[in-house]
């Protein structure tokens, strides 16, 4: 399988962001590439609630997925969308939603971000996913040609129950994309990846935003693609643009073979208190 990851600085024009999503399939296709990830919010990157609403439309009308749709159909590719925000029931909500798309343009799967941030940094930044998103419900694998691919968005990245649900459901690839902030990014973004691809035995391709947006925020880049026994096998630094890697499935099976940490895993009980 040839990877190829698409590290974006999104910004909050939705139709600016579908024709570079447009071409970077085009571009990925020709690049030999099998399967394209691009990164969270792909779509749109607004954290002006009042601003950003004009955008936020149901799944059905959203012309940023209608547009990968097409080009995914027109070069053959696969593609995984990060996310995308959209409108979700009548309650003013949203979801913050990934989507697998095949080779024919059709959806094979959806995953709405199940764990949303809700912290005051440091830095004096501050996030409140849950006083606009609602959550997902549960974890979602899909079927690829490659393998069974566990899908994840983000924040999700440091709650490891979530990746032994999808190792359990048979994953072997595990997607994480993201717009991680420059501080957290520096402090856990790679190690917290090779975590997760170590404990798993599987790949984990991470695509990023990166970069400043239009919104004034900062993300780290440095899209991954980590291998089950925990190598970074590309990092794509901090700069948008399209990285390329080759993945042998059949390596899974080898460090698993190795560290056979999976069929020794055991239903964890209440803990005994002394």
């Amino acid at each position: 399988m040839r990877a190829a990851l698409f590290q974006m600085t999104s910004g909050i024009d939705p139709t600016a962001n579908a024709v570079a999503l447009a071409e970077a399939v085009a571009t990925a296709k020709a690049g030999g590439a099998d399967m394209l990830f691009v990164p969270e919010m792909a779509g749109l990157l607004d954290s002006d609630r009042a601003r950003s609403a004009a955008h936020i439309v149901a799944e059905a009308e959203d012309p940023v997925l209608a547009r990968v749709r097409e080009a995914a159909a027109a070069a053959g590719l696969w593609v995984h969308i990060g996310s995308l925000a959209l409108a979700e029931g009548d309650g003013g909500r949203r979801v913050n939603r990934g989507f697998v798309i095949d080779d024919g343009g059709a959806i094979r799967a959806r995953y709405d971000k199940m764990h949303l941030f809700d912290v005051d940094l440091p830095s004096g930044e501050s996030w409140r996913e849950s006083a606009v998103y609602a959550p997902g419900a549960g974890p979602v694998t899909v079927a690829t040609p490659w393998g069974v691919l566990g899908l994840s968005i983000c924040y999700d990245l440091r709650f490891p129950d979530l990746y032994r649900a999808l190792t359990d459901a048979g994953a072997t690839l595990l997607a994480v994309p993201a717009a991680f902030t420059v501080p957290t990014g520096q402090a856990h973004w790679h190690v917290l990846l090779r975590a997760r691809a170590i404990e798993a035995g599987a790949f984990v391709i991470a695509a990023a935003q990166c970069g400043t947006h239009a919104d004034g925020r900062r993300t780290y880049g440095h899209s991954l693609i980590v291998d089950p026994w925990g190598a970074v096998v590309l990092d794509a630094g901090e700069r948008p643009g399209l990285a390329y890697a080759d993945i042998d499935p059949a390596q899974v099976a080898a460090v698993r073979a190795r560290v056979p940490a999976i069929r020794h895993r055991r239903a964890i009980g209440p803990v005994a208190a002394a």
